[in-house]
């Protein structure tokens, strides 16, 4: 199935994050302020800074980092009275839409913005662009459903052929030489993309592209929406699927995975041990990212190519975009406010054990920095 959106797909990944320990933040709608989550909460409702935060603050983009966003917008909220801020995981192809069309103050994507994107935004950010803030990261699982098999080894040239339908039974050959001694069934394989406009599927295209065995040309968000396929909407969608097929095989935000309990592919990167999809493996990959923006602008280049050992490098890092300069005066106090709490050590503390990896320390320092500055 191809997936289209201007020049290419734009980003989205929706969550359904288990929050550690018992509380389960957006699948119950739970909060136990008793349990050891809850109390850091507090804590760090505690410690954020509302400087002159007021009124309410739209938002809108990537599914991928909401559940991130259900825990930074509790917390601020609880520390900022009077405040609101509103976010709308639509996806990040429709929150860069609503950016630039003015009518959020920022705009989530797993993807940074491209130069057309970047080009309209001058029309909203009236003296300045829209600008690149990493805020989040995490790893993009590959989540499967076999019965009788745990612990599966798959490789990108691999998981390229399965989601291209050229692997079409799990006890292929190609399957069997990477787990040994394992009893692979003779079970068809369902694979499942995302029939939305996805940042997931664009990251791991991006991972399949960057390994040795190269794909045929083709925008990577199409490399994993193949023909054959089946797709489901939302990375919620696509785990819901898997779940409940035996046989099938998807992918989706670490935390999806968790929520439900589904068994994770470990890939061999060439690297000694075969790498587990965990959140201190995709900090590995993530620490070793390069900043290819400028000035103000902080969009990353990802290795995905990595062999480092225990680099998960499947991986994304989801941005808030925002005009450096020409930002409306009623909402910018508290767009500052907000995104320096989401930016600081506290806000980036309550993502680790939620399935996201807080941002390498050097990365988080660049954004402290900028998001003062904005205009």
């Amino acid at each position: 199935m191809k997936l289209h959106r201007k020049t290419g797909l734009r980003a989205t990944a929706l969550g359904a994050l288990a929050v550690s320990g018992a509380l389960v933040l957006t699948a119950c709608g739970s909060d136990d302020n008793t349990s050891p989550e809850g109390d850091r909460k507090t804590a760090a409702a505690s410690n954020i800074d509302c400087g002159e935060a007021k009124g309410q603050l739209l938002a809108a983009g990537s599914t991928a980092q909401k559940n991130a966003m259900d825990l930074w917008v509790k917390n601020f909220q609880a520390a900022c009275e009077g405040v609101e801020v509103n976010y709308q995981a639509i996806g990040s192809g429709g929150g860069i839409t609503k950016f630039n069309q003015g009518q959020v103050a920022f705009a989530g994507s797993d993807s940074a913005l491209k130069e057309d994107e970047v080009t309209e935004s001058q029309k909203i950010c009236k003296g300045g662009k829209g600008i690149n803030l990493p805020m989040v990261g995490g790893p993009v699982a590959i989540g499967y459903k076999l019965d009788g098999v745990d612990g599966l080894v798959l490789d990108a040239p691999t998981i390229a052929k399965i989601f291209d339908s050229k692997i079409t039974k799990w006890n292929d050959p190609a399957i069997a030489k990477l787990n040994p001694g394992v009893k692979l069934p003779d079970t068809t394989i369902q694979a499942f993309h995302r029939s939305d406009e996805s940042g997931t599927t664009q990251n791991l295209g991006k991972y399949l592209r960057g390994r040795p065995r190269r794909l045929e040309a083709r925008p990577e968000d199409e490399v994993v929406a193949r023909p054959g396929g089946q797709a489901a909407n939302g990375s919620s969608g696509v785990a819901t699927a898997v779940k409940d097929t035996n046989g099938a095989i998807g992918y989706f935000e670490l935390s999806y995975a968790t929520a439900n309990n589904i068994s994770t592919v470990k890939v061999n990167t060439g690297a000694a041990q075969p790498v587990e999809a965990t959140t201190e493996n995709a900090s590995k990959a993530i620490a070793a990212a390069k900043v290819k923006g400028t000035g103000n602008d902080l969009a990353l280049s990802l290795d995905y190519a990595t062999k480092a050992e225990g680099a998960y490098p499947i991986i994304l890092v989801t941005y808030e975009i925002a005009c450096d300069k020409g930002n409306k005066a009623e909402t910018l106090p508290t767009l500052k406010a907000f995104l320096n709490y989401t930016a600081s050590e506290e806000g980036q503390k309550v993502l680790s054990g939620a399935g996201y990896a807080p941002l390498p320390a050097e990365i988080a320092t660049k954004v402290r920095e900028i998001v003062p500055t904005l205009s």
